[in-house]
């Protein structure tokens, strides 16, 4: 078993109760667990109602904050601080962002060798992007966040790039003992394919700019109140193109029906942040490289005993099957047109 098996293993709820009395706020036992794989996140009671000074912005629950304990080894606190600073960038720009605490002008704590964070709890339901306006107010208001986002640039998180078009991923799955024997040559040859699509996707549209973004940004991450969208777990924070942010947002099904949702999303979109329009070629190569991004993640945390509680069918030979049907699925995808048109 790897030395970072069990990362959390001394989590206790004891601990995360200490860990956050130990910044000065006082807890009344109230502890829930919050669904997070990566790392560990707790909604936790809070005895008084968190000083107005403390909180970043209104429309939070009073007597609560959301703790997020950071998995060891992933991030350097530069990164994590870079994080911090992005999100209170944009929630002193009004954007509806679930920000951390500041306690006496720290945001990142430790505790018995635990890097943690608190972030005001914010109100908010599943979005339901079908609703009449839903896509146009959410285009908006990730137009606003974008245009927040690129004025100044990320100098210690990492680009989107940085697997290197899926490479890096494909060498994790190569190097695991969860692929297969028989299909090892299938995914080595299918992998192969579809990195060098995805450099070539990249590629013809080299001087695309990049910025930075939320970078996981998909309905899981967002809640939804009286006003709109509340963008939450900006943890994979990165430097991109503007689309990956925007991306996930459409439902699939045939290209009438993507370029409707798209055509709203964006309306919303530019009234804030202009969009260039030469970044949809770019969504199937972004698509691929999640997709091979996935997998690897699972590979590398599989020995942390949360993930083949969650992800049992990972280590069946039947997923590896169609993982790699999945991938020479999305190499023929990536020759053809983009579907989407200037709106």
């Amino acid at each position: 078993m790897s030395v970072h098996a069990l990362p959390f293993q001394d989590l206790s709820p004891g601990a995360v109760l200490a860990a956050v009395e130990s910044t000065g706020l006082l807890t009344d036992g109230r502890l829930f667990a919050l669904n997070s794989y990566e790392n560990r996140v707790y909604r936790v009671g809070l005895e008084e109602a968190l000083p107005d000074k403390g909180v970043p912005v209104p429309g939070v629950v009073p007597d609560a904050v959301v703790v997020k304990f950071y998995r060891p080894g992933r991030w350097s606190t530069a990164q994590i601080q870079e994080e911090h600073d992005f999100a209170r960038q944009l929630v002193d720009a009004e954007l509806p962002v679930a920000a951390p605490v500041f306690r006496d002008g720290v945001s990142l704590h430790d505790y018995e060798g635990y890097r943690f964070a608190l972030f005001a709890c914010r109100k908010g339901g599943a979005p339901d992007l079908d609703a009449p306006g839903a896509r146009a107010v959410l285009g908006r208001t990730m137009g606003r966040l974008h245009a927040i986002a690129a004025t100044r640039p990320f100098r210690h998180r990492e680009n989107l790039l940085s697997s290197r078009y899926g490479e890096r991923s494909r060498r994790a799955i190569l190097a695991s003992p969860l692929l297969p024997e028989p299909l090892r040559d299938a995914y080595e040859r299918a992998s192969a394919e579809l990195v060098t699509a995805i450099r070539d996707g990249f590629d013809a549209q080299d001087d695309v700019r990049f910025q930075r973004l939320h970078g996981d940004c998909h309905l899981g991450n967002i809640l939804w109140d009286a006003t709109g969208p509340v963008f939450v777990d900006l943890d994979d924070c990165i430097q991109g193109p503007a689309v990956q942010d925007l991306w996930m947002f459409l439902s699939g099904g045939d290209a009438d029906g993507q370029q409707a949702e798209w055509a709203q999303l964006l309306d919303g979109y530019e009234q804030f942040a202009s969009f260039d329009f030469r970044e949809v070629a770019l969504i199937e190569p972004l698509r691929a490289l999640r997709m091979m991004n996935h997998a690897a993640w699972l590979a590398a945390r599989w020995d942390d005993p949360a993930f083949p509680r969650a992800f049992p069918w990972f280590a069946e030979p039947r997923y590896w099957g169609q993982h790699i049907a999945d991938l020479r699925e999305q190499r023929e995808l990536l020759a053809d047109p983009p579907l989407l048109r200037s709106c």
